[in-house]
């Protein structure tokens, strides 16, 4: 009974993982083929919301909480209200000349090249990755590694988010003291 309920929880999670990644194509396609920039980026949060799901499914929980609130929350976000704030339309929208569009289609013929070589070198192997420590994706070891072996780098940077923070307040703020 206990071999029959694994099995079923197996094929359950690979049902689900299958049909997010179906998803995740999908919607990304629908980002690159749209034609309303607000669409496109509307299509470009549901991606970052199917990839949060791949990663629950994976046991990563602080890469998908990090991608949650940061991707999806903070920076969509601001590109939607960029996009909106632009009022894009075809009228404002430069023509592009025929040396731009050649280099456009070589661009994406070497990425279809590297796209079919990472496939042929997935297929090619024969038996499964299986991962050995349950824990790996856990918030818990991430700690334990930033604190312990990365604390200065850790540190540093968290200074130089604050110096930027800083800094751009003192660049939006008005000159209060200025001649009346």
């Amino acid at each position: 009974m206990s071999a029959f309920l694994g099995a079923f929880i197996l094929i359950i999670n690979m049902s689900i993982f299958y049909l997010v990644a179906f998803l995740s194509i999908v919607f990304s396609l629908l980002v690159i083929f749209s034609k309303n920039p607000v669409h496109s980026v509307l299509y470009l949060i549901i991606t970052f919301f199917t990839f949060t799901v791949h990663y629950i499914l994976l046991n990563a929980q602080f890469l998908a909480i990090v991608n949650f609130i940061v991707y999806m929350g903070a920076i969509m976000v601001l590109f939607l209200f960029v996009i909106m704030l632009l009022n894009l339309n075809r009228d404002t929208e430069p023509m592009h000349s025929l040396v731009i569009k050649i280099i456009g289609i070589i661009a994406g013929g070497c990425l279809a090249l590297t796209l079919i070589g990472a496939l042929k070198a997935t297929l090619s192997y024969k038996v499964p990755v299986v991962v050995t420590k349950s824990d790996l994706g856990l918030v818990k070891n991430l700690g334990k590694v930033l604190f312990n072996e990365f604390l200065l780098p850790f540190e540093l940077s968290s200074v130089l988010l604050l110096s930027a923070m800083v800094g751009a307040i003192l660049l939006a703020k008005k000159e209060s003291n200025a001649i009346n």
